[in-house]
Order: structure tokens, then sequence, then C-alpha cells
């Protein structure tokens, strides 16, 4: 089990191109999916505990390890999400600045960007998926994400207040 858990987020390494977030649904397809490792209900957990506690955006990795097989399973899941691309992007980096006049490099930055806007959204759906399956949920996830994107959209507003207000909406049963 620690070796598969291990090599797969080795392999989800090098495609998470915007954050370990950004492999959330293939994470969710391995997990519960194909060996049903963790419930739906304990992954959406997983994910939202790690995200609302402080620190590296990829926390969420080693407490889907750590539910899956202890503090054995968190550290497989860390090494294995962290090597590769720390390597990659140490070398690429190097190699980047030494090349950066080159339009194929500009263009190769610029063409990232709508990947990584496609792959942070597919992440939002997936975690959104079952509050708005849930028809006790559905209408009030739906009006709290819309206002999240209207007040990102138009606003200022730090992320970090749109997350502990929808979180205060959840505690209070009101979403």
């Amino acid at each position: 089990m620690l070796t598969e858990l291990f090599l797969h987020f080795l392999t989800l390494s090098l495609l998470s191109i915007g954050g370990a977030i950004s492999t959330v649904p293939e994470m969710h397809r391995f997990l519960v999916d194909r060996t049903g490792w963790l419930t739906e209900a304990g992954f959406t957990s997983s994910i939202a505990l790690a995200q609302a506690a402080p620190g590296p955006n990829v926390l969420f990795v080693a407490v889907l390890g750590f539910n899956v097989a202890g503090l054995q399973g968190a550290a497989a899941a860390m090494a294995g999400i962290l090597l590769p691309s720390t390597v990659l992007t140490l070398v690429a980096t190097r190699w980047m600045r030494a090349n950066r006049a080159h339009l194929a490099l500009r263009a190769f930055s610029a063409g990232l960007m709508p990947l990584t806007l496609g792959l942070v959204f597919a992440t939002g759906w997936l975690l959104a998926l079952p509050f708005a399956r849930d028809d006790s949920h559905r209408w009030g996830a739906l009006a709290l994400m819309a206002a999240t994107i209207g007040l990102t959209l138009r606003t200022r507003l730090a992320l970090v207040w749109m997350v502990l207000g929808g979180g205060v909406l959840g505690a209070m049963g009101l979403v």
C-alpha cells in the first residue's frame, strides 16, 4: 500500500502544474474510486481540514496520506508529491534563468496559464459536487460559490476571509 501510494503521488507530482491542488481530481479517482482507501466524505473532509489550517497549500497531501496509512502514509504521500517536482523546479528554474530571452520559453510560460486555471477550476468543481448534489445544501452551497466568485472578481478581499466566512456559515448550518 505505501509503495503504491508513494508511486502514485510521485507521478502526480510531475502533473501538478499550478500546485498539488490541481491534481485533486486524479487523487480522488485513485484514493476513492480505484482503491477505495478513502470514502467520498473522508476525501473531501481531509482537503477541507488541511486547507483551513495555516501553512503550505500542500498540507492536504499529508492529511490524505495519513488517512490512508497513518504517519507512514503521510510521509509516503508527501515524499512522492514533493521529490520530483522539487528537483525538476530547481533544475528548470536555473536553466530558464540562463535562457529567459528565448521566445519559446516566454510562449511556454504564457501557455501554462490557461492550463493551470483549468486544473484549479476542475478541483473546485470536484470539491463542490457533494454539496451541490445534496438537496439540503444545494442552494446554500451554490450561493456561497457565487458570492465567493463575485467577491474575488470585484474586490481585493483576501481569500482567507472568504474561507473563514464560509466556515462560519457552515458551522452555523446555513450552508
